[in-house]
């Protein structure tokens, strides 16, 4: 029987892109890479991972955003627990928006403190050198990004906090800034579900919102517990452009899961996990880690899915 499943993410054939061989010194591991577009190339912060398990922050360019990858051959950002005692675990799964007030790029990464994982900011106008706000967010938070716009002379930001209450969920929630550095308004905006759901119990964002002619554009993670272990799988859903607090739309069926191997099986197995996302012109270019192992590729029409999200979305 022909498979007649819309598919509205294709995988690039020469997958993954970015494995730890292609790192130019010792490591464990690379994936949950953020990504931009800079001087016409691709841009991405990659996660990795060294031999004692901590994470830090190295960037790669592409001039085509495939292949070709010009990698540090150092680490970009590390962490500093001298000066940042958030960051006495490491730094890692940084996401990353250009805020036009300021001319910068606003970094929004984990900061792995000892006591749990925290929100923390850091701005560059050139992925070489970076000036630390330092926490923003206090613990246990994660999953957190900026969006690239204000909204009534506000900063908005995404996050997901972990609540110490047991069965309270984990949920995606937003939070307004007069300066980045001092965060309030905090509400819940996109709810994980209960039950059988592939997002019940804890969801968490994925790439930062894209703003589109019908709405910021979410790629979210839920994450599905079963007996063999978590399964990391990718919806969607659409945000009021003036009003980032009211949802749309959002995805009942997952859009993107676990299925070739390098996303099946690896430190962390069963995971797609998207830090960022680059657009040109309609092509959607999601930049994921696979498994917690490597990094990996996939593209989609913007207009496809948005037209999927309109059509057989929920509406809220």
């Amino acid at each position: 029987m022909k498979n007649s499943r819309q598919e509205l993410f294709t995988r690039h054939p020469d997958n993954p892109i970015i494995a730890v061989r292609d790192i130019p010194y010792p490591a464990n591991t690379v994936f949950n890479a953020a990504a931009a577009r800079l001087e016409g190339e691709t841009l991405l912060l990659l996660r990795i991972e060294d031999r004692r398990g901590f994470s830090h922050l190295t960037a790669a360019r592409s001039r085509d955003g495939v292949s070709s990858w010009k990698i540090e051959k150092k680490p970009t950002l590390t962490p500093s627990p001298e000066r940042h005692p958030e960051e006495t675990w490491g730094i890692e799964d940084a996401r990353v928006t250009f805020i036009e007030d300021i001319g910068k790029w606003a970094v929004v990464y984990t900061a792995y403190s000892d006591l749990a994982p925290l929100v923390s900011l850091a701005l560059t106008g050139d992925f070489r050198k970076f000036k630390r706000i330092g926490p923003v967010l206090p613990p246990e938070n994660k999953d957190a990004a900026l969006f690239g716009a204000k909204f009534s002379g506000r900063y908005a930001m995404l996050h997901r906090p972990m609540p110490a209450c047991p069965g309270a969920g984990a949920h995606i929630w937003i939070s307004f800034s007069p300066d980045l550095k001092h965060w309030g308004g905090h509400r819940v905006l996109l709810r994980a579900r209960q039950g059988g759901w592939w997002d019940a119990n804890k969801i968490g964002l994925s790439a930062p919102p894209l703003r589109t002619d019908e709405g910021w554009l979410l790629l979210y993670h839920g994450v599905r517990a079963t007996v063999s272990g978590s399964i990391y799988r990718l919806g969607l859903a659409l945000l009021d452009l003036d009003d980032p607090t009211r949802v749309i739309r959002r995805s009942d069926e997952w859009v993107f899961g676990p299925e070739t191997p390098y996303e099946r099986v690896g430190d962390v197995d069963n995971v797609v996990f998207p830090c960022g996302w680059t657009l040109r012109g309609d092509e959607l270019r999601v930049y994921y880690g696979g498994a917690d192992n490597c990094v990996a590729l996939a593209t989609g029409s913007l207009a496809g899915v948005l037209d999927w999200l309109r059509n057989r979305g929920r509406q809220a």
